[in-house]
């Protein structure tokens, strides 16, 4: 079983440590064996490409590079500041997220 991860892909998410300390972005992906998040706009590295078919030039592109799950944090979806989640049963046996700050639902 992989264990449960605070962040999903498609979340807002606010940068706590590091270089892009207090930005926000989307997540693209999340890599669950390493703990580590894609996201958009932030830790971007410089790739050297050859050239091919999609860059005939080839040359440097800025990509993004995963950045570790303790150094994001969601985003509460009603007041916008970032926040802890929590985990609660709502009933019919399905576990659903939360703003530990709000206690509103995280979609």
């Amino acid at each position: 079983m992989q264990k449960k991860l605070h962040i999903k892909k498609g979340d807002t998410v606010f940068v706590n440590a590091g270089e892009n300390k207090g930005r926000q972005g989307r997540v693209l992906e999340v890599i669950r064996k390493t703990d580590r998040a894609i996201v958009e706009g932030i830790n971007l590295v410089s790739k050297h490409t050859k050239p091919n078919a999609k860059s005939p030039q080839g040359g440097i592109i800025k990509k993004e590079a995963p950045v570790h799950i303790s150094n994001l944090n969601v985003v509460d979806p009603s007041t916008g500041k970032p926040t802890r989640v929590g985990r609660k049963s709502t009933g019919e046996s399905r576990l659903v997220r939360y703003s530990k700050k709000s206690g509103e639902e995280i979609k």
